[in-house]
């Protein structure tokens, strides 16, 4: 059966053995990030305490506080202690201070502290309070949400991308009417390569919404509103990736989002962005997403968008073994790492379906408690409507077959345009038929012994293990630039944001991420 979560007869002692290689190269990644923090992080630190808005020019507040100090070159301490200084001193909130610094009224490094346990115990005390508050929220938002019905599994991930969150809303309206069970405002091109975040609504983007607070409150009242309207709670999502992963991670938090994209390669093979940057960031914003209970998705799915499905298929598996150790050495509940595949095989290839079929069915066996996310074909698709939406067709077949919990919606323009909303409707409706249709097809179908879906879905993991014990022997860093994922190569000292990572001193003071670890491994 193949949603019987051991119907591939894999040894399990390859599978064990994968992901003590993944640890020992997490473990590797931890001796590189350890003792950085970096210029996002410190903002986030800068948000969690409560600065927030523009100055004069619309420059972001967290930047305009976090940058100044970094002129000086004190950030190695963090912002937090220069922040508590600043407060001992002149007795100000984190955000008076900040709007102070913006009008170039004081310099949060002119009030240091003779005594460094004043500031240790005040910043404890304000990012007690502060994690107590969004944890309330969290908390009020699950009780808020017992009271409706959800979804039914597999969870329908649908996309809006209008360029105008008031149009998203719009679109995710639509989405919810016609089953969604998840709606991601995809960020506008680009958003990644900003190292800061817009602030207040957006009514340009291109190929996608900016990344707000403001929006993500909209869309969170929207859906809200929505929810109690029809009694089915609507989950939402958005992207923690680029150069502010750690910022969105808490206005994700703060705004009751229930998902986010959080890939710890993704930036650094499909945005370019600094390789170390990225591991430090995706670490901060990960323990973000982990404490409040954030179900987070890896992106695997993008690699087979730029390397063959069947070549790539064993760095996709090794992938998913060092993502999902990343997210638990964050602190990420295994029930909320949503690891990632995708239904990708060229339609051309003789079988494919049975290929989709073992690598959906592998993923979904070697992460049986993980919430698996099932992406939808999109590099073949030429821009014929029926065909895309044959496609479609089958990729809702494996989706129920396998068991996939959540299940990104396919769309017959796939390939052409944005979506529009009748676009998005048409894939919700063929992915209800085929639930429906084909509701039980996992259990009453058995792999044959020594099959083709067996013995693919063996070589794959057999290629992996390998994979994983070879950068086990170099490095995360070193396979990434041997183009080791996606056919992408990356050095560790290229990519953008590397002027952004800090060596803190001893000083150091980061109460936020002393807290989630407390949190995580008590």
């Amino acid at each position: 059966m193949t949603t019987d979560r051991a119907a591939l007869g894999l040894d399990p002692t390859k599978a064990a053995a994968c992901r003590a290689a993944a640890e020992s190269i997490v473990d590797d990644v931890c001796r590189i990030t350890e003792r950085r923090t970096t210029f996002s992080i410190e903002r986030a630190v800068a948000r969690l305490l409560g600065v927030d808005g523009v100055d004069a020019n619309d420059a972001p507040l967290p930047n305009v506080l976090v940058d100044s100090v970094a002129r000086r070159g004190q950030l190695d301490r963090g912002i937090a202690y220069w922040i508590g200084c600043a407060m001992l001193h002149t007795g100000a909130t984190p955000q008076a201070i900040a709007e102070a610094t913006a009008r170039g009224e004081l310099h949060v490094c002119d009030f240091e502290v003779g005594d460094r346990r004043e500031v240790d115990e005040l910043m404890a005390a304000r990012a007690g309070r502060a994690v107590a508050a969004i944890a309330a929220a969290r908390g009020e938002r699950r009780a808020f949400a017992a009271t409706l019905a959800d979804s039914p599994a597999p969870l329908a991930y649908v996309l809006t991308a209008t360029g105008d969150v008031y149009e998203d809303v719009v679109h995710a309206r639509a989405v919810a009417q016609h089953g969604g069970g998840i709606v991601a405002v995809i960020r506008s091109t680009a958003q990644s390569l900003l190292d800061y975040v817009p602030y207040g609504p957006t009514r340009e983007g291109y190929g996608g919404t900016f990344a707000t607070q403001a929006n993500f409150r909209i869309m969170r009242e929207a859906m809200d509103e929505w929810s109690v309207d029809h009694g089915r709670y609507i989950r939402l999502s958005s992207f923690c990736s680029g150069l502010c992963m750690p910022e969105i991670a808490v206005m994700g938090a703060i705004e009751g989002f229930d998902n986010m994209v959080n890939d710890a390669l993704y930036g650094i093979l499909y945005r370019d962005l600094n390789p170390v940057r990225t591991l430090i960031d995706q670490q901060f914003s990960r323990r973000v997403n982990g404490m409040f209970g954030i179900t987070i998705n890896t992106g695997e799915d993008n690699y087979l968008r730029t390397a063959d499905a069947i070549e790539a298929a064993p760095s996709v598996v090794a992938s998913q073994f060092i993502n999902f150790a990343l997210a638990r050495r964050a602190g990420v509940p295994t029930e909320h790492i949503a690891v990632g595949s995708a239904f990708e095989v060229d339609p051309a290839v003789e079988n494919g379906l049975l290929y989709e079929w073992a690598y959906a069915a592998l993923t979904r066996e070697l992460f049986p408690d993980c919430p698996i996310k099932y992406m939808p074909p999109t590099r073949h698709m030429n821009g014929d409507l029926f065909r895309t939406h044959a496609t479609d067709t089958l990729f809702n077949l494996v989706t129920v077959a396998t068991g996939q919990e959540i299940q990104t919606i396919g769309t017959p323009s796939e390939g052409i345009h944005t979506p529009h909303i009748h676009d998005r409707v048409l894939g919700l409706q063929n992915a209800e038929y085929v639930q429906r249709f084909a509701r039980d097809v996992g259990t009453e179908l058995v792999f044959r012994p020594g099959g083709m879906i067996q013995r693919h879905a063996a070589e794959a993991l057999d290629s992996a293990l390998a994979m994983l014990e070879k950068i086990r022997e170099t490095s995360l860093l070193q396979a990434l630039e041997d183009a080791t994922f996606g056919d992408v190569s990356r050095a560790r000292t290229g990519g953008r944001g590397a002027d952004g990572i800090v060596a803190v001193a001893p000083e150091y003071v980061n109460p936020f991420a002393d807290a989630m670890v407390e949190a995580t491994y008590a």
